[in-house]
């Protein structure tokens, strides 16, 4: 049975996250689901997203990428950042199309964890795979002294 106390903090602590993410918002991520050490939001790719080949251009599909994992491993009202990532570009994504990433985690042990992301389209096609380390620092997501920390 879920553990609805932790769900529910999972909830505000992405929502939090995410209304203080200007990177986020001015790209139109949406939030579509969140639970402990989870997180899956949307993107859609526009005209300006585009590169010389005439495909979605990487940073922005690292960026929404990114952002899940951001929101996953800070789930847990610990202030938490990215240690490093890595990304595998495997199919090119389009003006027009709509990218979900999905944070998973699979594991977090001290100070640390890891965390993957797969990006895909509309129709479901696997567009990137991105994992993440994080790393636990002082502070609590919805506390307000960590805004300028």
């Amino acid at each position: 049975m879920p553990d609805l106390q932790a769900h529910d903090l999972a909830d505000q602590c992405a929502r939090t996250l995410l209304s203080r993410d200007r990177a986020s918002l001015a790209l139109g991520m949406q939030l579509l689901a969140v639970a402990p050490g989870n997180a899956t939001l949307q993107m859609a790719v526009g005209d300006d997203m585009v590169q010389g080949h005439g495909s979605c251009h990487g940073g922005f599909i690292f960026t929404l990428a990114d952002s899940a994992f951001a929101v996953a491993c800070n789930t847990y009202d610990q202030v938490t950042i990215g240690l490093g990532c890595t990304i595998d570009y495997l199919a090119p994504a389009y003006a027009g199309d709509t990218l979900v990433a999905v944070c998973v985690e699979q594991t977090r042990k001290g100070r640390t964890g890891t965390y993957d992301v797969r990006v895909e389209n509309q129709k479901g096609q696997l567009i990137a795979l991105f994992r993440g380390k994080s790393y636990k620092v002082q502070g609590r997501v919805l506390a307000q002294e960590t805004l300028n920390d």
